[in-house]
């Protein structure tokens, strides 16, 4: 998959907001924005939200998904939502579409994660494609130019039985705010984009 240009995309250090933070989406999308403008705005942005719908915790991604859904437009392509999730199960599978029908496409990881008791509720974004399952000891294929995590729960310790217990509630809020962000981000993108062309001729 075309990615950034790593060399540009490493001037952008990792970001994080915490989900009860004033204007969270905000924040967000205007960081968020300055990565998608780093590549040509007429590429497409595919979204890949991993994660199920059979774990509180792990539903992140495909609430993400099934928000940003009814948004998705030429340029932007949603995979992983609660109808049709990406899951360990698939994810080779989707991949391998993804490369197949974007190949010159941005990519996005967007997943649930655990942590510290301390982070708990931080939504990251971090450089470099995401490892899915490593928190919970599976080795599953990389994805994304960078990705996006929410922290949901605490974890080191029963991290399936955690999962299965996160709250509902953080879940959503982190959902609303991640989805809130990256709608933000791709039109604030496509406002620069269209200046920029505007002002070239």
């Amino acid at each position: 998959m075309n990615t950034f240009d790593n060399r540009k995309d490493s001037f952008l250090p990792p970001f994080k907001v915490e989900y009860r933070s004033e204007n969270a989406d905000e924040h967000l999308a205007l960081h968020l924005a300055q990565r998608i403008r780093l590549k040509p705005f007429e590429e497409e942005i595919v979204l890949v939200c991993i994660g199920t719908d059979r774990s509180t915790g792990d539903a992140l991604g495909p609430l993400v998904g099934s928000k940003l859904e009814p948004l998705a437009h030429r340029h932007l392509r949603v995979y992983g939502t609660l109808d049709d999730p990406v899951h360990a199960m698939n994810l080779k599978e989707k991949l391998e579409l993804i490369q197949t029908k974007h190949p010159k496409s941005t990519v996005i990881a967007v997943d649930a994660c655990l942590g510290q008791f301390s982070h708990v509720g931080n939504i990251n974004v971090i450089n470099g494609p995401l490892k899915p399952g490593a928190g919970v000891k599976k080795e599953l294929p990389t994805v994304g130019t960078f990705h996006i995590t929410g922290i949901v729960n605490v974890g080191g310790f029963m991290e399936y039985f955690v999962l299965q217990n996160t709250r509902l509630a953080v879940v959503m809020s982190m959902a609303e705010i991640i989805a809130s962000g990256l709608s933000k981000a791709v039109v604030l993108a496509s406002e620069e984009s269209r200046l920029g062309s505007i002002e070239s001729h």
